[in-house]
């Protein structure tokens, strides 16, 4: 009784008093670290271009949100909004869609070539994705040329390249997490009454939600802030957020608060979703790492 009260003897099982104060020092200095470039970006976004450009001042002495209203002139940043969102909110919704399919199909049947088929999914994702810009350059301007559908410079395009980048892991990700649920719960479905497919949306859905929302989060987040192939597949028209912050950058000058304010409002979708999701992120991502 008396090692459980306050001031008695130290469990022999506790942690040390040096190792406490290194952890907190330690998890102090990380957290200082991750948060000193989120300050620089809200301190710069309410600052005067005149106060950004020169010597960086840590305490603002003049601060102002016009910033905030001077994004949307500089550059159409509305369109380039309205077309992250497109890009990216489609490609999450397809490489969603078929990765269950699939990973379903894999998790629940037994075919031949399955594990060609899962070592290539996997494969897939030990190139880097710049070696793959050329190759769908061309195609995309081939098909155009002999078919006469606009992939180069489309929305569309854009599409199909973040879904080949996101679907691949996707359905690797989804196969351990349907591993993991038993296959009872779809034979029980089948004797109530359900088909495959009737066990799949009814029973196996509902009980990998945690995957699919880690999906959904992963897809959506390589959509939205990728930069290489939306710098090299769209135009003017279909231009996206990440390569439309380049626009605050002129040959004269670059308007740094607005810069900042503009990746302030670009990363507020990002956020909150993960903010939102992230007990189900969490819980997806442990499931199919430990499968």
């Amino acid at each position: 009784m008396s090692s459980t009260r306050r001031g008695g003897p130290r469990s022999p099982l506790a942690p040390p008093a040096s190792f406490l104060w290194t952890r907190r020092v330690v998890l102090t200095f990380l957290t200082v670290f991750a948060l000193l470039p989120v300050y620089v970006m809200i301190s710069s976004s309410l600052k005067p271009l005149q106060d950004v450009s020169g010597k960086f001042q840590w305490i603002p002495t003049d601060l102002t949100i016009r910033p905030y209203f001077d994004i949307w002139d500089t550059v159409p940043l509305a369109r380039y909004f309205v077309n992250s969102l497109i890009v990216a909110g489609s490609a999450t919704v397809l490489s969603v869609v078929i990765a269950v399919f699939s990973a379903y199909a894999v998790s629940r049947y037994r075919f031949r070539g399955k594990r060609v088929f899962t070592v290539t999914v996997l494969s897939t994702q030990m190139f880097p994705g710049i070696l793959f810009l050329l190759p769908l350059f061309l195609i995309f301007v081939n098909i155009g040329n002999t078919t006469g559908i606009a992939l180069y410079g489309s929305r569309g395009g854009l599409i199909l390249t973040y879904l080949t980048f996101s679907l691949p892991f996707s359905i690797w990700m989804l196969i351990g997490y349907f591993d993991s649920i038993p296959r009872d719960l779809d034979e029980a479905a089948m004797v109530d009454g359900c088909g495959a497919f009737g066990a799949l949306l009814r029973v196996v859905v509902p009980a990998a939600t945690p995957g699919i929302v880690a999906v959904c989060v992963y897809a959506f987040m390589t959509a939205w802030g990728e930069v290489l192939f939306a710098s090299v597949m769209t135009n003017d028209a279909t231009r996206t957020l990440a390569v439309g912050l380049q626009g605050y950058a002129t040959q004269n000058d670059v308007y740094w608060n607005q810069v900042m304010a503009a990746s302030l409002v670009v990363s507020v979708p990002v956020v909150a979703g993960f903010l939102l999701l992230q007990r189900y992120l969490v819980a997806g991502l442990t499931a199919g790492a430990v499968k």
